[in-house]
Parts: structure tokens; C-alpha cells; sequence
């Protein structure tokens, strides 16, 4: 065996085993970002339209709005700028948080 060949496969394990350094700090909107559903809860039982959904944004003051179909998955993350409004079949807005 080629003694290059042999020096390769001796290092080559050991840059499996770096780690590479996780951020110092995770980046947060600016607290001006940040939803509050509790002011849109009247919008419950209305039909899902883009106007009832602008006037979702500007009541929550989230900067994201996420609509949640029926039997859709959604990610789990949570992003304190985004409002999640869930609605059934008929359009009519089953749920709405921040998140």
C-alpha cells in the first residue's frame, strides 16, 4: 500500500470527530414584532378571506400570517411574530394563536 494512501486513511477518521460551534445567541424579532391574539378572537366563526386576514395582522400585530387548512400538518416551531389561524371545510376560522 502506497504510504500517502495509508497517512489519508489514518487522518481521515479524525475530521469525522469536529464539531462545529452552535451560534452564540439565536436572533429574536424586535419586541414591536410580536403577536397578541387575544384583541382578534372575534374574528372566530367568520369565513377565512384576505380582508378578514389583513384585518388579522393589523388587530394581532403580528408581521406573518399563517392560514392551517383542515388535516394539514404544521410545524412546530414557534415564531413570537406569527399568527396561526386554523379554519374547517367551510372557511370559517376554527382557531387563531400566536405561534
Amino acid at each position: 500500500m502506497d504510504i500517502r494512501l495509508l497517512a489519508i486513511a489514518a487522518v481521515l477518521p479524525l475530521a469525522a470527530c469536529t464539531q462545529e460551534r452552535p451560534p452564540a445567541s439565536t436572533p429574536t424579532p424586535p419586541t414591536e414584532a410580536m403577536c397578541n391574539a387575544d384583541g382578534v378572537q372575534s374574528f372566530v366563526g367568520q369565513t377565512a378571506t384576505g380582508e378578514v386576514g389583513a384585518q388579522l395582522i393589523k388587530g394581532s400585530g403580528a408581521t406573518t400570517l399563517r392560514w392551517v387548512p383542515p388535516r394539514t400538518a404544521v410545524t412546530m416551531d414557534f415564531r413570537p411574530d406569527r399568527l396561526t389561524v386554523s379554519y374547517d371545510d367551510a372557511l370559517k376560522i376554527e382557531r387563531i394563536s400566536c405561534g
